[in-house]
């Protein structure tokens, strides 16, 4: 699996993750539940991951709706 995004914006790996499954790419969100350790304040980011065979497609994806992928 390759990392696809990194954010804290919670409402940002949900709209990633439908238009990601609009186009039948399988993602996994990872450090979801983090925030027991942080004590819910959201300062560590939540990595998106999608398979290496997906990912190109996945990043032209979020690129084409403007979602910064830190690549």
């Amino acid at each position: 699996m390759k990392e696809l995004m990194r954010t804290n914006d919670p409402t940002l790996i949900a709209y990633a993750t439908a238009l990601l499954e609009g186009e039948g790419i399988e993602c996994f969100q990872m450090d979801v539940h983090m925030s027991v350790l942080e004590g819910s304040i959201g300062i560590l980011p939540r990595r998106m991951m999608v398979r290496d065979s997906d990912h190109f497609r996945a990043s032209a994806v979020l690129r084409d709706n403007e979602i910064p992928t830190g690549q």
